[in-house]
C-alpha cells in the first residue's frame, strides 16, 4: 500500500485501541469505495484496525491500492443477510453512504438502508457506529437530502448502539464535489451571477480534518452517543470563498452579483453546464447552500482532540488540494460515485451475444511501439489528455449529452497516468483494467445518455511481424427502434473518430518510444511519492491526502 499524507492513521492519538484480549479491533466501512471512505480505509489499516468493507462491485473495491489488505464482502446495505454476514466479530461501523440521486424515493432507500444496519449492528453487538452527516441549523427548513442525513442519524441514535454523528458542511480537498463546484466557477467565469445564497455563511472544512475527526471516532468512551458538528477555523461567505480560491489560484478576484431569481433547480442547470459535476449532484449540494451551516458549539473537542497543528485554515486547504491536482495524486474523487440511470451490467462475454442485437467498430493497426508505451497512451486517454480523435466531435457530444441530463466530458479522470475499475473517464466508466503476457486491456462502459448499452475496448497487444498491435472495438447493445436509429445516425462520424482514434494513439505511442529518455513530462513522477508539491508556497506543507 502506498505512503499516506496526514493523517497517516499512525499517529498515536489515532492508533486502534486493541480489545481486551490483546487482538487488533475490527472496522466495517459501508461507502468504502466512494470518496471519504476510500481514503479512510487504509489509514484504518495503518492505525492498526483489521478492516472489512462491504461494497456492490467485490472487484471494484478489490481495485484499489488497499483492497488486497482488506476483507471484502459483496452485497448492499440495505441487503440484510449481506449485512449481517459483514457484521459479525465487528467493533465499530463507519457508514458513509448517501444517496445523491435526485429523483424521488431516495429518502426512503436512505431510511431502509440506515434501518437494515442498524438493526443488524444491535443484533450483532457492534460497540460503536460512526456516521458522517451534515452540517445544519436547528431552525429552518432544510432541503430534501440534508433532511434525509439528519433522519439518518436520528436512525443510528436511536438503534440501542453507541453512536457518534458527525455533521460537517464542505469538504475542501482535491477530487472533492464541493472543492470542484467552487474550483470551475471561478477558473471560467470573470463575473459570477449567483443566487442569493452566495451571502450564506459557511464553515468549510479540510478533507484531512474530517478523516481525523473519522479515525478518533473509534475512541470515544462507549458512553458516548450523539451528535456533533465539525467544521474549520474558518467562517466565510460562499462568495469569499470563491475568491479565496482564486487568490490560491492565481487568478484575479471575481465580481459576484447575488441574484433573488436564480431558484436551485436553475442554479443546478448553471453548475451542470460551467462545472464537470452532473446536474444529478449539483443540485442536492446547492440545495444545502441555502441555510447557514456554521458550527453551533465545539463540543467536538472534548471527545475528539484536534489534529497537531491545529485545524487546516480553508486557504491553505485549498492550496494543498491544487498541489494534489497539478501532481496528478489526487487519491479518490466524487466522481467514483456511480451515475443514477446509466447501465451498470459489465459487457456479457461474446458467447452470449448469439440471439442478440449487437453494433461493433473494430479497429486494429500494428505499430512500431514498444507494447508498454502504447499501453500507457491507452492508460492515459481522455480527460486532459484528450481522445485522440475529432475534438469538435467529441465536444459536441459531450455537449449533447449534458443538455439532456447527463455527465459530458467535463468529468475528466481522478488521474492523468494511472486507471482502476470504476474510475470516471469523461463520460466513461472503468469496467476492466487487466495486463497479462497476452497484452493489455482497458474496457470502458458507457455513462452517456444513449437507448442502449455502450463499451468501448481498448488493447495494446504483441504484434506478429511489429513490436505491438492496438485493437480497438466499440460495443452497442441497442434498446428497441431508438436505439438502432441511434447506432445509424452515429455511423457516418465513426470513420473520422474511431479511425482517427486509433492512428493517433498509435502515433503517440511512436513518437513517446523515439523521444530521448530524459524527455518525460514532469508531471509523469509517481502520483503517490509522497514529497511535497511547489504550488507557490512554503516547502514545510505538504499535499492533502485527497
Amino acid at each position: 500500500m502506498v505512503e499516506l499524507t496526514q493523517p497517516t492513521g499512525r499517529e498515536q492519538a489515532l492508533h486502534a485501541v486493541p480489545r481486551d484480549d490483546g487482538s487488533a479491533p475490527r472496522a466495517l466501512v459501508l461507502g468504502a469505495t466512494g470518496y471519504i471512505g476510500g481514503r479512510l480505509t487504509p489509514r484504518l489499516l495503518n492505525a492498526g484496525y483489521r478492516v472489512r468493507v462491504l461494497a456492490r462491485d467485490a472487484a471494484r473495491a478489490a481495485s484499489f491500492p488497499w483492497g488486497a489488505d482488506c476483507e471484502i464482502v459483496e452485497g448492499s446495505a440495505d441487503d440484510a443477510d449481506a449485512v449481517a454476514a459483514a457484521l459479525d466479530d465487528v467493533d465499530v461501523v463507519y457508514y458513509l453512504i448517501h444517496s445523491m440521486s435526485a429523483g424521488t424515493g431516495f429518502e426512503e432507500s436512505d431510511e431502509r438502508a440506515a434501518t437494515t444496519v442498524a438493526e443488524a449492528a444491535a443484533l450483532a453487538g457492534v460497540r460503536r457506529i460512526v456516521y458522517l452527516g451534515g452540517l445544519h441549523p436547528d431552525d429552518a427548513k432544510l432541503s430534501p437530502h440534508l433532511r434525509s442525513r439528519v433522519h439518518v442519524g436520528e436512525i443510528f441514535l436511536q438503534s440501542g448502539v453507541p453512536t457518534l454523528v458527525l455533521q460537517a458542511g464542505v469538504v475542501i480537498g482535491s477530487g472533492s464535489a464541493s472543492f470542484e463546484m467552487i474550483r470551475h466557477l471561478t477558473d471560467v467565469l470573470p463575473y459570477m451571477p449567483a443566487p442569493k445564497w452566495v451571502r450564506n455563511r459557511i464553515q468549510p472544512i479540510a478533507v484531512r480534518d474530517v478523516l481525523h475527526y473519522l479515525l478518533g471516532a473509534a475512541r470515544v468512551g462507549a458512553d458516548v452517543n450523539r451528535a456533533v458538528d465539525i467544521g474549520g477555523p474558518d467562517v466565510l461567505r460562499y462568495g469569499q470563498m470563491m475568491n479565496g480560491y482564486a487568490v490560491e489560484a492565481g487568478l484575479p478576484q471575481r465580481a459576484i452579483a447575488a441574484l433573488p431569481v436564480l431558484t436551485p433547480g436553475l442554479a443546478s442547470h448553471w453548475v451542470n453546464l460551467v462545472t464537470p459535476v452532473p446536474r444529478s449532484i449539483a443540485r442536492p449540494l446547492v440545495a444545502s447552500l441555502q441555510n447557514e451551516c456554521i458550527m453551533k458549539d465545539h463540543a467536538v473537542d472534548e471527545l475528539i482532540p484536534r489534529p497537531d497543528g491545529g485545524l487546516t485554515p480553508y486557504r491553505q486547504a485549498v492550496a494543498l488540494a491544487l498541489g494534489r491536482v497539478h501532481a496528478d495524486a489526487v487519491e479518490t474523487s466524487w466522481q467514483d460515485s456511480e451515475v443514477s440511470g446509466a447501465p451498470s451490467d459489465p459487457l456479457p462475454s461474446d458467447p452470449e451475444w448469439a440471439g442478440r442485437t449487437v453494433f461493433t467498430d473494430a479497429r486494429s493497426v500494428a505499430t512500431t511501439a514498444s507494447p508498454a508505451e502504447l499501453w500507457r497512451v491507452i492508460l492515459g486517454i481522455g480527460g486532459e489528455n484528450g481522445w485522440y480523435s475529432s475534438p469538435l466531435l467529441w465536444a459536441i457530444r459531450g455537449w449533447m449529452d449534458r443538455i439532456v441530463g447527463g455527465v459530458g466530458l467535463r468529468r475528466g479522470r481522478r488521474s492523468r497516468t494511472a486507471a482502476r475499475v470504476g474510475d470516471a473517464i469523461d463520460f466513461w466508466r472503468v469496467e476492466a483494467v487487466e495486463t497479462t503476457d497476452a497484452g493489455s486491456l482497458l474496457r470502458l462502459r458507457a455513462e452517456m445518455r444513449v437507448p442502449g448499452e455502450a463499451w468501448l475496448e481498448l488493447r495494446a497487444l504483441p504484434g506478429d511481424h511489429t513490436p505491438a498491435r492496438y485493437e480497438q472495438r466499440a460495443i452497442f447493445f441497442p434498446r428497441g427502434l431508438t436505439g438502432r436509429l441511434y447506432w445509424l445516425a452515429v455511423l457516418p462520424f465513426h470513420g473520422m473518430i474511431f479511425a482517427g482514434m486509433a492512428a493517433r494513439i498509435t502515433a503517440a505511442a511512436e513518437g513517446a518510444d523515439s523521444a530521448p529518455a530524459d524527455s518525460a513530462p514532469a508531471d509523469s513522477a509517481p502520483a503517490d511519492s509522497g514529497e511535497p508539491v511547489d504550488s507557490g508556497r512554503s516547502s514545510e506543507e505538504q499535499p492533502d491526502p485527497a
